[in-house]
């Protein structure tokens, strides 16, 4: 991992391992799937999870008063939720998840830095290369300290709706969509029933199942995410908002380009289900 320029973004298995009962640090599990995937992330860690884990419920660590899935929810409301987790300042954080590609294990490292915590990583390879190497789980719930956890929104990470289609017209940030190419170019259905196909005009398209090598389940080289990036026509110079279809796997993105260094890549947090939903927004198909 030495040839990132921000390594420290990714944790080894290894060592994991070796700080496993290192008091500054706290483990989370962030498991959390798609609705076709037929899976339950706070059902699995309940059966088995990294000893000392405890569990971040991206649907409920979320701002519920409005129709979007897990939105952003506000720093009072992250704060608390952390402190019952007992997670707080001067903590060193490694996220984790149970999927094949880190599906929403980087959604929570991006929140966490969203709200002013920037000591966190990811658990290269998940949960799944953790378990396949034999190493240590329980089943057994955690009886966390309540800690103090300071928020502090930092708003260049994120975009809304209106930044978003303000941009179509200014193009000053490249958008790129992190869904799979048949639900970018709008001839495969979304896993949302009733939300049409097809991308945000002028987006670029780069499936979030790239940024992992199939091979090993970790992830990309800082060569290989060069390339997949550079192929897909993404300017790593210039600033870039990743979207994707509710504002997960678009963090899976944002991880890859923090990994090579770039400093002006934000999220839209509403991604492809706010926009598709709203039938005064265009949008464009293959």
């Amino acid at each position: 991992m030495s040839s990132y320029v921000n390594p420290d973004a990714l944790v080894s298995t290894e060592w994991l391992a070796e700080h496993l009962k290192a008091p500054d640090l706290r483990i989370v599990d962030a498991s959390w799937y798609l609705p076709t995937m037929s899976r339950n992330g706070k059902a699995e860690y309940n059966d088995a999870h990294i000893p000392g884990a405890v569990f971040f419920d991206i649907d409920e660590i979320a701002d519920l008063d409005v129709p979007l899935p897990h939105m952003l929810p506000n720093p009072e409301k992250f704060a608390a939720r952390m402190r019952r987790l007992g997670i707080g300042d001067g903590n060193r954080i490694v996220v984790y998840d149970g999927s094949d590609v880190h599906l929403s294990a980087p959604r929570a490292w991006w929140m966490f830095r969203v709200f002013g915590h920037t000591d966190v990583a990811v658990l290269n390879g998940g949960f799944k290369k953790w378990k396949a190497e034999g190493r240590p789980v329980e089943d057994l719930p955690p009886l966390p300290r309540e800690r103090h956890f300071t928020a502090r929104r930092n708003d260049l990470l994120v975009r809304d709706v209106d930044q978003v289609r303000t941009n179509i017209g200014s193009k000053r940030e490249q958008v790129v969509d992190a869904r799979s190419k048949g639900r970018f170019d709008g001839t495969e259905a979304e896993p949302r029933i009733g939300l049409r196909g097809g991308h945000i005009p002028g987006s670029l398209n780069v499936p979030s199942s790239l940024m992992t090598d199939p091979t090993t389940g970790l992830f990309q080289s800082a060569e290989a995410l060069k390339d997949i990036f550079g192929k897909a026509g993404v300017d790593l110079s210039k600033p870039v908002v990743n979207t994707c279809g509710s504002g997960v796997s678009a963090c899976i993105l944002t991880l890859g380009m923090h990994l090579l260094g770039h400093r002006q890549v934000a999220v839209y947090d509403g991604s492809w289900t706010e926009w598709a939903g709203r039938t005064d927004l265009p949008a464009e198909v293959a």
